[in-house]
């Protein structure tokens, strides 16, 4: 079995059509979602989308794909290389 841990790390690729569909590549997992924000881990770092009528039409994570539909309003990366560093606790994350 292959270890998730060693996961070649894919093309990140994200298309917008008409700010009504949307097509995201190099798609990790999905951490969150509902009809105003959705939150993905990509090979990029965390990516949070928000807008209105969010809708997951197809997930395959084997390939690290995701089609979303709904209205599109903003679409923020934030690096995820030092989050969840074992051992750490959280006071001393906020206090570097």
């Amino acid at each position: 079995m292959e270890d998730l841990n060693n996961i070649k790390q894919r093309t990140h690729k994200l298309m917008l059509t008409n700010r009504r569909t949307c097509t995201i590549n190099g798609v990790n997992d999905v951490l969150s979602f509902d009809i105003n924000e959705i939150i993905l881990e990509t090979d990029q770092g965390m990516l949070m989308i928000k807008g209105s009528e969010l809708h997951v039409s197809r997930l395959t994570l084997e390939k690290g794909e995701v089609d979303i539909d709904g209205k599109f309003d903003s679409f923020t990366y934030s690096e995820t290389a030092g989050y969840g560093t074992k051992g750490e606790s959280l006071l001393s994350k906020l206090f570097k």
